[in-house]
């Protein structure tokens, strides 16, 4: 068994690098999938109004979690590159005080959100039952926001720790939790979004709380564990700006998906924020196979740039890109047959949403060609410790680029713009993507061995 355990200072083959990578990607699908459970059982057991409401509201709660995914990847790069240079002790401080930074920050955000929540409701364009809706489901999750934060840091720091397969079992754990609540607290119980946003809070203690027990304990075979730790300010300041990209990345998803949705009350009314639901819910999916592609592969860069071994690091480069390739095809094609099947399943019930549901999301899979190179491109400058042109593809890539296509194309292709928004962003963001992987070749030197 022994044998056969992959460690980060491995040569990668393609079967070594998938088994590696595999539970990441399960995680991040798993993480999906109980999401998807919890939209399910908000639209078909309360409503399409009480599912607009839960999708107008749930980009507040992803934008003030960004910090978790910031410290996550760029803690974790930073953690993976001490450890390749050989500092264990080090490596265990940093790791502890940048989960101690994202407890502390995040809940002083979660109250800020708490008091804030209806205003900013209002600002969304919520009123009447809508509004009631979106403020009982918000509130909850803002409790929740701490654990939240380090599910989210778990999910890379389990790789760095070489123990990918238990961060899933953790996920799954929670997504269990979630899928089997959800459907009593909403589904047997009655208890609305209420028992959706509480289902949700508990999954999260199981997958940001339980963790933290195990990296307490120092008799397990664990390449981190939580220690005492110190101060240091420079440290935290390099993950900030190296994690920088990911903060962007989901900090922008969220003003993205307000402007999307306050397009969509615009031009198509309640049923184009119901059906643009729907399109995120299968969209992780999709998603989550690059994300999760991506958080799995950044701690071995890491490792490897860190011991100056720049001949895996091509290795891993080269087989990346080619995984990916292999992948965006084929994921492409699968969501073309799946989708009439998933917007029957959540929005069967109503014939005219469920006829523009499938026409949205066919125009927004477009993107999935094009999506994977992006992702893994921030990533890899992340694992690198380049968090500046991470953050810059991801800069331009969730914001500035979608921002200008989702004002733009409606005005030419009405509502069928913001569909397609997501692929004229992918596609200028690619052009950059390939720019940085061309330029910065000259400092990190990975496309030749």
């Amino acid at each position: 068994m022994a044998k056969n355990k992959i460690q980060l200072s491995d040569h990668f083959t393609y079967p070594r690098l998938l088994r590696f990578v595999l539970p990441c990607i399960g995680t991040m699908l798993f993480t999906s999938i109980y999401g998807i459970v919890d939209g399910l059982c908000v639209s078909n057991f309360v409503g399409k109004t009480a599912f607009a409401a839960v999708n107008l509201i749930m980009p507040l709660p992803m934008l003030l979690g960004t910090i978790g995914f910031m410290l996550g990847t760029g803690g974790s790069a930073i953690v993976g590159i001490t450890l390749g240079e050989g500092d264990q002790k080090k490596a265990d401080r940093y790791f502890t005080m940048f989960l101690l930074a994202a407890l502390v920050s995040v809940s002083v955000l979660a109250v800020l959100g708490i008091v804030f929540l209806r205003p900013i409701a209002v600002l969304l364009g919520a009123k009447g039952e809508l509004l009631d809706y979106a403020v009982r489901y918000g509130r909850i999750l803002m409790v929740s926001l701490p654990t939240f934060a380090l599910q989210n840091m778990f999910q890379s720091f389990f790789v760095t720790a070489e123990k990918p397969n238990l961060g899933f079992w953790f996920t799954v754990g929670a997504g269990c939790t979630n899928m089997v609540l959800d459907v009593v607290m909403v589904g047997l119980w009655g208890w609305g979004v209420e028992g959706a946003a509480i289902a949700t809070f508990i999954s999260q203690l199981v997958g940001g709380v339980l963790p933290v027990f195990y990296f307490l304990n120092h008799n397990n075979s664990s390449r981190l564990h939580l220690c005492k730790t110190e101060f240091h300010g420079g440290v935290l300041r390099d993950a900030c700006i190296n994690g920088s990209s990911e903060l962007m990345t989901n900090l922008s998803m969220s003003l993205v998906n307000i402007l999307y949705n306050y397009q969509l009350l615009r031009l198509a009314g309640e049923n184009g924020v119901a059906a643009y639901g729907v399109i995120m819910y299968a969209a992780f999916l999709f998603v989550a196979v690059y994300v999760g592609y991506a958080v799995g592969s950044a701690p071995i860069v890491s490792f490897h740039y860190g011991a100056r071994n720049h001949a895996e690091v091509h290795n891993l480069y080269q087989k990346s890109l080619r995984l990916i390739a292999v992948v965006s095809v084929t994921m492409t094609l699968a969501s073309m047959l799946i989708i009439p099947f998933v917007a029957r399943v959540f929005v069967g019930y109503d014939p005219e949403l469920l006829e523009l549901t499938t026409r949205a999301f066919r125009l927004y899979a477009l993107s999935f060609l094009i999506m994977g190179f992006n992702v893994y491109a921030s990533s890899f400058f992340t694992a690198l410790g380049d968090g500046v042109t991470s953050a810059l593809i991801s800069f331009l890539r969730t914001l500035v680029f979608q921002i200008a296509a989702v004002l733009i194309l409606p005005a030419v292709l009405d509502v069928d713009g913001i569909w397609l928004a997501v692929t004229f962003a992918e596609l200028a963001a690619l052009a950059v993507s390939v720019t940085m992987f061309i330029r910065k070749d000259s400092v990190f030197h990975y496309r030749k061995a």
